[in-house]
């Protein structure tokens, strides 16, 4: 299983090629890609300069294209797919049915992987993209079981990806509203979740208040780490008490189960994180290294080796178990 490694900066891209990526992840510094922060991304130069020193090391670019145009801009989109496909990406990750069309026409030797956003999560969803634009691999959405990717695989003609450590989101891929409701700011089409310019902290004598948008996230005592306010992650009150109404605070961590991946038929296993820095990024793909590795020779590995990592120090196995059912 190739081995799908985040980068929001030239460093961190570096970082993951040192620790043992096979593919690296990443996007323009704008709001074409899903991970549109500041001082993160890829210019133009960057990004060929990235691509000639992955491909110099052994490395695949994968260059992420996964928002959703606005009307009346789709050049910006058009330009970020030429210009991807000009500096040498091996693939681009696209979510929109427009994007896709115009990438296949206009560059039909150029790899398309379906992105996570697009949310393509049955075999009839990827057959269409398959089918209609040639698409080589589709990213799962983080809702399905394992036996569930397994009976996928043996349906589809494609590659699949999964994702197997880092943030979670509890809304089906590419179809969250709360931050843009919150902020004006969409995640799937301006490519920001919960932006820092919407972000503002309050020191009381209770402790930190954490807002966004104006609207009050969570409240934490003096002794508390304070978390970022992302609304999903936010704390609520209720006739039933307070607490985290949509979802924990808790990092994804499939190391466990990567024997069964495999035997799913998943072709790439893939880390989140792109807004992440270089420690975190060389940390997390040397474990996933060690763990191919481990599971190759028939070998357990560490699987609290990541927890210094993990949103809360805690993990979770997500809906690749659902034990609810």
């Amino acid at each position: 299983m190739e081995l799908i490694c985040p980068a929001g900066t030239p460093s961190a891209l570096k970082s993951a090629i040192d620790a043992g990526a096979d593919a690296i992840y990443c996007g323009f510094n704008d709001e074409t890609n899903a991970r549109n922060f500041p001082g993160l991304n890829f210019s133009r130069a960057e990004l060929r300069q990235g691509i000639e020193l992955a491909h110099r090391r052994g490395a695949k670019i994968l260059v992420a294209i996964n928002t959703f145009p606005r009307a009346g801009a789709i050049e910006v989109w058009h330009r970020a797919v030429d210009d991807a496909v000009d500096a040498g990406a091996d693939a681009l990750i696209l979510a929109d049915i427009g994007l896709m069309d115009y990438t296949a026409r206009r560059h039909p030797d150029q790899r398309i992987h379906v992105s996570v956003q697009a949310a393509a999560a049955n075999p009839d969803a990827i057959a269409f993209y398959v089918e209609t634009f040639g698409a080589k691999r589709v990213v799962l959405p983080r809702v399905l079981s394992v036996p569930e990717i397994a009976a996928i695989s043996r349906e589809i003609e494609c590659e699949t990806e999964v994702f197997v450590f880092g943030g979670l989101c509890v809304m089906a891929e590419g179809r969250c509203s709360l931050s843009s409701y919150a902020t004006a700011k969409s995640p799937n089409m301006n490519g920001v979740c919960s932006p820092a310019s919407h972000v503002a902290y309050e020191q009381t004598r209770e402790g930190t208040s954490s807002r966004l948008g104006g609207f009050t996230i969570n409240r934490f005592g003096a002794n508390e780490p304070a978390g970022y306010p992302t609304l999903c992650k936010g704390r609520f009150a209720t006739e039933l008490g307070t607490g985290y109404i949509f979802e924990d605070p808790v990092s994804l961590d499939a190391t466990a189960l990567l024997g069964g991946l495999r035997d799913a038929g998943v072709t790439a296993l893939k880390i989140e994180g792109r807004q992440r820095g270089r420690a975190y990024v060389e940390s997390v793909v040397r474990h996933f290294r060690g763990a191919l590795e481990a599971l190759d020779a028939g070998r357990e590995a560490d699987i609290a080796r990541l927890t210094p990592f993990t949103e809360g120090q805690t993990t979770t196995v997500g809906a690749y178990r659902k034990t609810w059912r």
